[in-house]
Parts: structure tokens; C-alpha cells; sequence
């Protein structure tokens, strides 16, 4: 992972990669000015005097997580053809991980609470028009944390390199109505990406295996929970993924007589089914906003759709993950040095307004400390423990929980596991790093998964997807 780079005067310069960092600090040519994502400052080095390349930094909008990847942007040659081609060196990738499903779990809580107040002495009837008219492109607290926190790391990322262009996926429609002026009804809203929308969705869903044998990396069908043959329809509810065998199998069968020896399994997919769109809505209503807010900036932007990220992803033989997908995002001939270790960026915020825990009927139970510091420490900030006697002697890193007895709590990462060391005390704790409402760790990719890329990219490139109407033995889903 690059490291950014500042000037004596707190200017972005080039990012460095992390032997060139150490060198810098191990001769005391530079500082460390923040340490995850790590930040150097530099003591003998002004914007004046140093050169500059362009970067780009590219995002991957989701519902519950955000793709960002910090690229150079280059031209290459090709050797067989002699054309001039974009190539796009990965500098640094990194999933924002959004707490919207937790803000709208506090809204109904308070909202819960309020009520509880409104009877607890003597019934007071509910005011009803007494909240203002809602602005033009109000959103709720949910959706408006997306972009919040997707424009702040942009923002935060720019403080700390030179970024000059910013790329963003953006799902669009064709105007249907130019191409074919007799278009009626659904099919208008539909849209000529209305097959392929459908298709990743059912990917995401079903996170991209068999619902009937659990079968991964292999050609996945579109398959009819209730067959069409007994009444069944092409809603999403009603459609799932099998590979090609269990498809066979089921055929025109009901899921009740398929799945009648493992009643769990169908359970499970008819709960699943039922699961609604939140996750697609939440994108589609904060798409455009989030590029208004990227064009806001100043910078150049450029919105691409979904089916050129996937296209630039599969061709290159590239895994599926969020860094990687905001990597792919754009024109995009050439992509190298993709093979990093991805910095997840989950949000926790600054803590609560709440002073006090309820039980299961909404009556306080407990009162939460009226500080959020103790002995100078507040819950989220990343210490460095050093333990020199006793059953938790060592050295331990990771976020802290406060205590008002100064007993401390430490949560680190090991592997992308959360491990949490109880009881440790105040004095043999020190601040390595604020917190700033984020927790950080690494999800380094092994190479297994870097040598089963190809042949999983192939197989996407093989895929023939189909409309969920046609033949089910026909449509192909990866």
C-alpha cells in the first residue's frame, strides 16, 4: 500500500511506496504526521521543488460498502499493435464500510423512546405539525450518511495526494424512446440494461452460489422458485440462481416437493426471497446526489456505468471485490499492479447523545458515564498497550473502550478477526492515534485467490445471461 506524502507545509505530494517511507524516517527526513492510513510529512521538502504525476480516484457507491482506489494514470504502448492504450497503476485500495442499517436502528429506538415519554406520567397526544417542510433533496439520515462519508474520505484523500480526476459508477438508463418511439408501459421503464440490473442483482442476493447445493465459482442459471409452469411469475421474489445440475434436477417441480428432505434449506430460501430492495433503493436514490456532490469538487469527473466496470473486471481476469470493482471503474485499457492489500475503513462514529441503556420495555436500566474521556483516553482511540508482568503480559495494538474504573478494553484485528483483550489498565496504554470515527484494518489477499482469478474470469466471460422469461435451462448467471 502507497504512502501519502506531505510537504513542510502540510501539501500533498506524491505518494511513495512503504521501503521508500521507512528510509525517509529511519535517515529523519520525514515525520509521521498519521498513522493509519499512513501519512509521512516530510522536513527538507516543499511542492516547489517536486514533480507531480496525475491521480485518480475512483469509487464503487454501494448500500452497505463503498469501493475507493487511488490509481496513476498512464499510457502504454502496445507492442503488437503500436497503439497508445490507458493504463492505470493501482496506488492504494480501500472499502468504506457505511453504519446506515445502525443509524436507522437509533432513529426507531428514540422514536420508541419518545413515545414511552409522551405515557409515562400522563398521556399526552402525539404533535403531528409541528416538523418544518423538508427541503428540496432532503434524505434520510441513512442514505445521507452514504454520501457523507463517501465525500469525506474524497475529501481527506485530496488533503493527502494530488488527485486531479475523479471517477464514479453510475447505473443508467437508455431513453428507450429514441431507439423505439411504439415503447408502452413497463417496458419504458424498464430499460435496455433492465436484463442485465436484474442479473447482478440476483448476484449480490444470492451472494453469487448455487441457493440449492451452495456451489461457488461455477456457471450459475436464473431459476423460477415456483416454476412458471405452476404459476409462477419473473418478480425478483421469485427468482433465485442454481448451477446447471440442480437446475436440471428441479425442472418443473415445486421448491416444497425439491427441497422436501432439507426443510431447513427451504426455509432459509423462502425468507430469502422475500428480502426487499432496500439495498438497490438506497443506491438508486443517492446515485445522482453523490455525483453532484463529486462535481461539486471542482475536479474533473467521470461517471461510468456498471457493465463497463464488470466488463474491464472479467477481461482482466480480476477477483470480485469492492476496491477492485472502483479499480475497473471507467475507459480503461490497462490495469497494473492490482495485486494489493485492501485497507477496510468501517464507521463507528463519535459515539452517542444516549446517556442511558434500556431494557426490553423502554425503562432505564443503567446510566452511561456523562464524559467520554477517562485518564485522556476515549472510546476509539488506537493504543499501544505494553504489558510487562502477568497472565496479559505483551504488546497488544487496537482500539480502546473506556471505563470509568480505568480497566480498559482492547479490540485489535489479527487476519480480519476482531480480538478483544479484557481488563488493562490505563497506565500501561498509550495514544498512538485519535479516533475520528473510523476503524481500520487490512484484508490482504492470498495467493490462492489471486490464482483462482483467471479461471473464475473466464468462466464470467463464458456465462450467456439470459432474461429471466426465457428457457431456464438457457439462462446463465456468474
Amino acid at each position: 500500500m502507497a504512502v501519502f506524502v506531505l510537504d513542510t507545509q502540510g501539501q500533498a505530494l506524491m505518494p511513495c511506496t512503504e521501503k521508500r517511507a521507512r528510509l525517509l524516517l529511519a535517515r529523519g527526513r520525514a515525520r509521521v504526521h498519521r498513522l493509519v492510513p499512513m501519512v509521512i510529512r516530510l522536513v527538507d521538502r516543499t511542492v516547489d521543488t517536486c514533480a507531480f504525476q496525475p491521480l485518480r480516484l475512483k469509487l464503487d457507491p454501494g448500500s452497505k460498502t463503498t469501493g475507493l482506489a487511488l490509481v496513476r494514470d498512464t499510457q502504454v504502448i502496445d507492442r503488437q499493435t503500436g497503439e497508445v492504450q490507458t493504463a492505470a497503476v493501482v496506488l492504494n485500495l480501500m472499502e468504506l464500510i457505511h453504519r446506515g442499517k445502525q443509524i436507522s436502528e437509533a432513529l426507531t429506538a428514540r422514536r420508541h423512546m419518545r413515545r414511552r415519554r409522551r405515557s409515562q406520567l400522563r398521556h399526552r397526544a402525539p404533535r403531528f405539525l409541528n416538523r418544518g417542510n423538508k427541503k428540496s433533496g432532503w434524505f434520510a439520515p441513512s442514505l445521507q450518511h452514504r454520501i457523507a462519508t463517501c465525500m469525506a474520505w474524497v475529501l481527506r484523500i485530496q488533503r493527502w495526494a494530488p488527485v486531479t480526476a475523479l471517477s464514479s459508477e453510475l447505473v443508467r438508463f437508455d431513453m428507450q424512446v429514441l431507439q423505439n418511439p411504439e415503447i408502452s408501459g413497463i417496458e419504458y421503464q424498464q430499460g435496455t440494461l433492465f436484463g442485465y440490473e436484474l442479473r447482478e442483482y440476483l448476484l449480490e442476493k444470492w451472494q453469487r452460489q448455487c441457493a440449492y447445493c451452495d456451489a461457488k465459482e461455477v456457471p450459475l442459471q436464473i431459476e423460477h422458485i415456483r416454476p412458471k409452469a405452476q404459476g409462477g411469475s419473473n418478480r425478483v421474489s421469485n427468482l433465485t440462481l442454481a448451477c446447471a445440475c440442480c437446475n436440471q434436477k428441479k425442472a418443473a417441480r415445486s421448491i416444497e416437493d425439491f427441497l422436501a428432505k432439507d426443510q431447513k434449506r427451504l426455509a432459509k430460501i423462502l425468507a430469502d426471497a422475500k428480502t426487499p430492495l432496500t439495498d438497490a433503493a438506497a443506491v438508486n436514490a443517492t446515485r445522482w446526489a453523490l455525483a453532484s456532490a463529486l462535481q461539486a469538487t471542482s475536479l474533473p469527473v467521470e461517471l461510468a456505468s456498471g457493465g463497463q466496470t464488470k466488463f474491464n473486471r472479467c477481461t482482466r481476469g480480476i477477483p470480485k471485490t469492492h476496491a477492485l470493482d472502483a479499480a475497473c471503474v471507467g475507459t480503461l485499457q490497462a490495469i497494473e499492479n492490482w495485486q494489493r492489500p485492501t485497507l477496510t475503513l468501517k464507521a463507528t462514529g463519535r459515539g452517542s447523545y444516549q446517556r442511558t441503556r434500556l431494557n426490553k420495555f423502554g425503562f432505564p436500566r443503567g446510566y452511561l458515564l456523562r464524559s467520554k474521556r477517562v485518564h485522556g483516553f476515549g472510546t476509539g482511540d488506537l493504543v499501544r498497550v505494553e504489558v510487562p508482568a502477568g497472565v496479559k503480559a505483551g504488546t497488544y495494538t487496537g482500539r480502546v473502550a473506556i471505563r470509568a474504573s480505568g480497566s480498559f478494553n482492547i479490540q485489535s484485528y489479527q487476519d480480519g478477526k476482531s480480538v478483544v483483550v479484557q481488563g488493562i489498565r490505563h497506565k500501561h496504554c498509550r495514544v498512538i492515534q485519535r479516533a475520528d470515527g473510523y476503524g481500520y484494518f487490512f484484508n490482504r489477499a492470498n495467493n490462492t485467490q489471486r490464482e483462482q482469478a483467471r479461471p473464475k474470469a473466464r468462466n464470467e466471460q463464458r456465462s450467456a445471461l439470459c432474461l429471466p422469461g426465457m428457457h431456464a435451462g438457457a439462462s446463465r448467471a456468474t
